[in-house]
């Protein structure tokens, strides 16, 4: 699955040259330690020592629900288990599923573990999973595209679940380590209706942590308790509590002084901050996300491969690393980056299919050529637009703005607010006078199809960001053919060969990938530090060290 967060402020970034290692546990003190960029770690060594109550902030802001089928957000992963459990090496588990495998081309069986109960001491079964999975059938779930060749579902036994399909799909089983496999109790679903998620109605999940009826309190806190029945062993921390401070520099100052015990996705903005004296500490971890920017329309110039291109040969990646990321990020050839396929058993057709892309590099005297060779008009600004308020994209635009007016083009900085330019990804209308938008995103469960497929697709095919009309017949066909493929190293092979022909036409210029950021409280440990904590219950390892 892929997410697209134009408004929050996500860490990046891709890590596979990197040895992950552990981060060893400080001795108490106050003083932060600076934590060189290379030295990622995917988790904190797990507590030992129970603590009584944690409070975390979650950056993105309160969510509007917890419905794993309609949002992405870090609460939900300690609420509600994944029917395959992502490690923090991006690797993949078993779950509340012993399970998941084909058993031919087109059918896919689960066997479930025979102890997992909800929160209610109700036992999860066959029919559970079935209602979990056919939600996400429906094209509002946020899992839809993941489950498009599915053609059924059904309860094969009573700890066994049957999911038949249309064409073999290699997509499928990573998304069930992800919130498309996550698992809800049927019955009550069924009486939560349209609420369920919200303050109002609750949910029934098996996670490590559970949410009490009145946990909720709208526009202020929620409050979760450890789930002392949990399958996988109890936490912990007690009382899991999440506030909502999104201000980067207000953030910075609570958690350093110690108001806040931890955050994840915290700006490098406040680099300097959570580097000096405080709390706790910087912990940085390996990432599958990048910044970058592509097309808003099939008209214009910024439809044209050949100015972006040129754009991308005008920005130095480096300069855009120290500048907007505080030196916490790395280049990045293409929107996949390393990290997504390290852990795949075709790992070596994906690496050296990377390794073969061209580097990032600035050549103004190509930009320039190619501008003039390009036919387009560029005696108008071409509009960019960012998210207003996001320190990280308001620097982006000023950096594309300032590499264009060196090739011959005029950008013009359109800071929308944030319900503006959120409306741009489902309502064409919005875009209009828009030339660029500015995007993040990142993969939140192995495999490398997700992303690409937004841009490049035709959008019955899954492209739904696709707004300037790419349609590249041998792309679409290898990336097909990547997707229904049988064997790993097959579909690996044909992802490549969609690669060599869609990276150079930049539907999204990358402008790099940047380090997964937390904060944690000194006294605290036990977290994990990549992007796996999207779909892996993050917290239940959380404690006192």
């Amino acid at each position: 699955m892929t997410r697209i967060a134009p408004t929050a402020v996500l860490a990046l970034g891709a890590a596979a040259a990197l040895a992950l290692t552990a981060c060893a546990p400080r001795d108490g003190g106050g003083g932060g330690e600076a934590l060189a960029p290379t030295e990622l770690v995917t988790a904190l060594p797990a507590a030992t020592t129970p603590v009584d109550e944690v409070t975390w902030s979650i950056v993105e802001g309160e969510p509007a629900t917890l419905d794993p089928v309609s949002s992405a957000n870090l609460i939900i992963p300690n609420l509600c288990d994944n029917l395959l459990s992502l490690q923090p090496d991006f690797s993949v588990e078993p779950g509340i599923a012993t399970s998941a495998e084909w058993a031919d081309p087109t059918t896919f069986v689960i066997e479930l573990r025979d102890d997992v109960t909800f929160w209610d001491g109700s036992p999860v079964t066959a029919e559970d999973v079935v209602y979990s999975l056919e939600r996400n059938r429906s094209p509002e779930s946020q899992w839809f595209s993941a489950f498009a060749l599915v053609t059924g579902i059904a309860a094969s036994g009573p700890h066994e679940v049957t999911v038949t399909f249309s064409a073999p799909d290699s997509t499928f089983r990573d998304a069930l380590a992800g919130q498309g496999g996550a698992v809800m109790s049927a019955a009550f679903g069924a009486g939560a209706g349209d609420g369920l998620g919200t303050s109002e109605a609750g949910l029934m999940c098996t996670g490590p942590y559970e949410l009490a009826a009145d946990g909720w309190t709208p526009g202020s806190e929620i409050v979760t308790t450890a789930n002392p029945d949990y399958w996988n062993g109890a936490p912990l921390v007690d009382t899991l509590r999440y506030v909502f401070v999104s201000d980067a520099s207000t953030l910075a100052t609570a958690l350093t002084e110690g108001e806040i015990d931890g955050a994840l996705n915290v700006s490098p903005s406040s680099r300097a901050a959570f580097e000096g004296e405080g709390a706790g500490r910087l912990v940085v971890g390996p990432s599958t996300a990048s910044y970058s920017f592509g097309p808003a329309s099939a008209e214009g110039p910024a439809a044209n491969p050949d100015i972006r291109r040129a754009l991308s040969l005008a920005i130095d990646r480096e300069q855009y690393i120290d500048t907007v990321l505080n030196g916490l990020g790395e280049v990045q050839r293409t929107i996949v980056p390393e990290f997504t396929f390290q852990e795949l058993s075709a790992a070596d057709v994906y690496q050296e299919g990377y390794d073969a892309l061209a580097a990032p590099e600035v050549d103004l005297d190509t930009a320039t050529q190619l501008v003039e060779d390009s036919g387009e008009d560029v005696s108008e600004p071409l509009v960019l637009a960012v998210p207003a308020g996001a320190t990280e994209f308001k620097n982006t635009a000023q950096i594309v703005q300032s590499a264009a007016k060196q090739i011959g083009l005029t950008i013009e900085i359109d800071e929308m607010q944030a319900s503006d330019f959120g409306a741009m990804f489902y309502d064409a209308s919005a875009r209009e006078g828009i030339d660029l938008v500015a995007t993040q995103g990142y993969l939140e469960t192995p495999g490398v199809l997700g992303y690409p497929s937004l841009f490049m697709l035709p959008e019955e095919l899954g492209g739904v960001f696709n707004w300037s009309g790419y349609a590249n017949a041998d792309v679409t066909a290898h990336m097909q053919a990547a997707r229904t493929a049988t064997d790993e190293r097959t579909a690996a092979q044909e992802f490549v060969a969609a690669q060599e022909i869609f990276a150079p036409d930049m539907l999204q210029v990358t402008l790099a990938g940047a380090y997964q950021l937390s904060y944690v409280n000194d006294g605290l440990t036990g977290i994990t530090s990549s992007v796996a904590m999207y779909s892996s219950p993050w917290a239940l390892h959380l404690g006192g060290e």
